[in-house]
């Protein structure tokens, strides 16, 4: 289940064991992710490397259900995946983001 908290100039994302914190006063964005029980190390990033946040759907091989997952694709090539979640609230999850960062849509 994702949570989205928005206040003036700061966006944090919360999605299982994914923080992602957009921060546009400093410029950045800072990745966070547990794996297990610890905490792995805090990846920083300017948000102007981001280039793309979309919705990536896949079908699961063994039960053959679709699968929808918010993704944020990095100039460097880098992509994470943000959320899992049905179709519409990915796609939900997605525009918000985008629309914070100042993405278009083309």
């Amino acid at each position: 289940m994702k949570q989205i908290e928005e206040i003036p100039g700061k966006l944090v994302l919360k999605a299982g064991s994914t923080t992602l914190t957009l921060d546009k006063d400093y410029g950045k964005a800072t990745l966070q992710r547990k794996l297990l029980l610890w905490n792995r190390k805090p990846v920083e990033f300017a948000i102007s490397d981001i280039d793309d946040i979309a919705v990536k759907s896949e079908k699961d091989g063994a039960s053959g259900a679709t699968i929808h997952h918010s993704v944020l694709h990095r100039r460097s090539g880098e992509i994470t995946v943000l959320t899992t979640e049905e179709a519409r609230d990915a796609a939900e999850t997605v525009t918000r983001l985008r629309g914070f960062v100042g993405l278009q849509r083309t």
